[in-house]
């Protein structure tokens, strides 16, 4: 049985489930989807591990601001964001340090040279 797995993940961020849910959306092209959905598909990152970067819905972080959501940098745990419904999310993924669209489709250190 192994005791480690590996992730391809750049970064880790974790978005406050209570606080997206809520708001009840307020994300997206539409502004009806949540934090942690609408900056996955803006991003085009792949699901679970094989992502560049993972956003884990956690429970409550404790922080509770209103109408914002509440969201952490793993590797910058110092400074949480509170991010308001209709945030500019290339802005967003900048703060965060997550890869661009382009990277995160395929990441220059995933590839193999042939």
């Amino acid at each position: 049985m192994k005791d480690h797995v590996r992730s391809n993940w750049h970064n880790a961020v974790l978005v406050c489930r209570k606080c997206s849910k809520k708001l009840d959306g307020g994300f997206g092209k539409d502004g009806e989807e949540r934090l942690a959905k609408a900056l996955r598909r803006h991003l085009s990152l792949k699901k679970g591990r094989k992502a560049a970067a993972g956003i884990i819905e956690a429970n409550c972080l404790g922080v509770c601001p209103r109408g914002a959501v509440t969201v952490v940098n793993g590797a910058a745990s110092r400074d949480w964001l509170l991010v308001r419904p209709g945030a500019d999310l290339d802005a967003l993924a900048a703060a965060l340090d997550l890869p661009a669209q382009a990277e995160a489709q395929n990441p220059g250190w995933l590839t193999q040279n042939a």
